[in-house]
């Protein structure tokens, strides 16, 4: 793997086109359906893309992995952000996302979220969500969460805000006919011989109408397929969340940026240090209803660090945290909201007093074990102010994406937001244009992706937990980026007959779900550590331990990733932050 950025030490590579057609090994699909748009996900960001798209009489196929309620929508605690309240703008709402976007927001992205924003959440209500009101009132109560000066975030159930969103949206598809195919794993785009989008291919588990690894036939792809948290040992992310959109658009040769930028949720719940997989979140909002952050003494170790204390942004909290732990000799911090009472966490935090006491830890008496881990990735595939991509015809939002909203780091409740908002711009920009007819799918005649035996996720998990987590350095990086060329080395030596000295000792990785996920997550970690290394500067999420300041004159830029070859990663930069998405397309829609 090469990898090269601006930066001392490195230099930028040309921005030659990416080669794509490589694809995973797989049977060749056995059944096909044809459709005008297919859209991989079901989270808030699919099913209202999918939604808009059907409502305006396009052919719609909705492919998730689960089931449609199973994505990381579901898990969203905290809430919606948008300027609702009386005294709130979007002005204001666009402030608070910029500062904490830490100088790698783009502008007019975050302006187009924050101003569309409130019509699309009435739009949400409008579809069936239902939001708590205040006492007495229709008007939708807000909170408040770290990085936002004033109440925008709307909830539901208390602390269950995106299961009501993802109840409201499922039963508006079933209730629309959506066409959807469940328990499908995606693994590579279908191009044309032009390079344009001509579907995917998926594998269906289980029994069904669908059975096996097919093809869905179609000239719009929109890839919602959410996060990647699972690259990591110990996240907030569902057992879905493998990185699949981010590593099929690297392999279709779409750009990818901002990698490095993974936010890890400040305050989740510790629960040993070997535990692994999703774990319990403790949302923003109950910082944002007054709980406190101390060490075992109940110090409050956040007062005075920043003006907004506990509801600082997300990265600064989480280093406050690991900074009083490395200074105390432990793992953890404690969250306290004793002082809520009983009726308090009842009411408003329901999902988290009973994830709480499941494992043994009462929070109307005791305070909560907490520590940082990986919950959300700024960065994602390049898409413009519309969803599209660098491969015509392929789109993406929700966290898959980096639409440049985000910037270095993610400001508490914008995500659903961003699925919502960038959601309706691509159905918008889909059902403008005459549905197109794409040429026959090219079958790639180039090197597939060496498999990875699944029993590599674990080190994989482990390498970039320890190497290119909340923590990083040169070194810790290197270690991670070793233990990474080891595992694609041994994969390559598997499936090369010819670089196996021992045919018996080298066994061919068997396709099928578990190792297809395993490899994607490699080529995510890959893309992922090569920009934390290339970026020589703590910014936003991305701490880099030997470099503990900002610098704005080498760094503040994007990272630009292509995946050029099995071995090889190239990065360039682009150094006009307000120009984020420039070389993509804004008024011409793909044909």
């Amino acid at each position: 793997m090469t990898a090269t950025g601006t930066g001392p030490g490195h230099a930028i590579a040309p921005g030659t086109a990416a080669a794509p057609g490589i694809r995973l090994t797989a049977p060749a699909p056995g059944w096909s359906i044809e459709a005008d748009v297919v859209v991989v996900g079901s989270g808030v960001a699919g099913l209202t893309a999918a939604l808009r798209c059907a409502a305006a009489g396009r052919r719609t196929v909705v492919v998730t992995k689960a089931r449609l309620d199973d994505g990381s929508t579901r898990w969203a605690q905290g809430g919606i952000a948008a300027a609702l309240g009386d005294g709130d703008t979007p002005e204001q709402h666009l402030a608070d996302t910029l500062v904490a976007g830490a100088g790698l927001c783009d502008e007019v992205a975050v302006r187009a979220l924050v101003t569309e924003g409130p019509d699309a959440v009435h739009r949400l209500i409008a579809a069936g969500a239902r939001f708590d009101t205040a006492p007495g009132s229709d008007e939708i109560a807000l909170a408040r969460e770290g990085g936002h000066h004033r109440r925008r975030i709307a909830h539901a159930g208390g602390d269950a805000t995106g299961a009501e969103i993802s109840r409201a949206l499922v039963e508006a598809a079933r209730d629309a006919g959506l066409r959807t195919i469940e328990n499908a794993l995606v693994l590579d785009l279908l191009t044309d011989a032009d390079g344009r989008t001509s579907g995917v291919t998926l594998h269906v588990m289980g029994e069904g109408q669908h059975d096996g690894v097919g093809a869905v036939h179609a000239p719009a792809v929109v890839l919602a397929t959410g996060g990647m948290g699972q690259v990591f040992s110990a996240t907030t992310n569902p057992a879905v969340s493998t990185g699949d959109g981010v590593a099929l658009a690297l392999r279709a040769g779409a750009e990818v940026s901002d990698l490095e930028f993974v936010q890890f949720h400040p305050t989740v719940l510790y629960l040993g240090p070997d535990a692994e997989g999703q774990q319990p979140l403790i949302s923003e909002a109950v910082r944002g209803e007054g709980a406190h952050l101390v060490d075992a003494d109940g110090t409050r170790f956040m007062v005075g660090q920043h003006e907004l204390a506990e509801l600082a942004p997300r990265d600064i909290v989480a280093k406050g945290i690991m900074r009083r732990a490395q200074e105390q000799g432990t793992e953890h911090m404690y969250l306290d909201a004793r002082h809520f009472g009983a009726q308090m966490w009842e009411q408003r935090f329901p999902t988290i007093l009973a994830a709480c006491r499941s494992h043994g830890i009462d929070p109307v008496t005791e305070p909560i074990p907490v520590a940082p881990a990986a919950h959300h990735a700024s960065g994602g595939v390049r898409t413009d102010l519309y969803g599209r991509t660098t491969v015509p015809g392929l789109y993406a939002c929700g966290e898959v994406a980096c639409t440049g909203v985000h910037g270095a780091n993610r400001l508490a409740s914008n995500s659903l937001l961003e699925g919502l908002v960038f959601a309706e711009r691509i159905a918008a920009d889909i059902t403008a244009h005459p549905v197109r007819t794409p040429g026959p799918a090219v079958i790639p005649d180039g090197p597939c992706a060496m498999l990875l035996d699944p029993e590599a996720r674990i080190t994989i998990q482990r390498a970039m937990t320890a190497g290119a987590g909340v923590l990083r350095s040169d070194q810790g990086l290197g270690e991670a980026f070793k233990a990474l060329v080891r595992l694609q080395g041994e994969a390559e030596a598997t499936a090369d007959a010819d670089a196996a000295a021992d045919a018996e000792e080298h066994k061919a990785v068997e396709p099928g779900v578990e190792a297809w996920e395993t490899t994607n997550l490699l080529l995510v970690a890959r893309v992922l550590v090569a920009g934390a290394r290339a970026r020589e500067e703590t910014r936003g999420c991305h701490w880099r331990e030997d470099y503990p300041e900002r610098n704005d004159d080498l760094y503040q830029h994007h990272y630009m990733v292509t995946y050029r070859s099995r071995r090889t990663v190239a990065i360039s930069g682009i150094s006009d932050s307000a120009n984020f998405p420039a070389t993509l397309p804004e008024t011409e829609p793909n044909p």
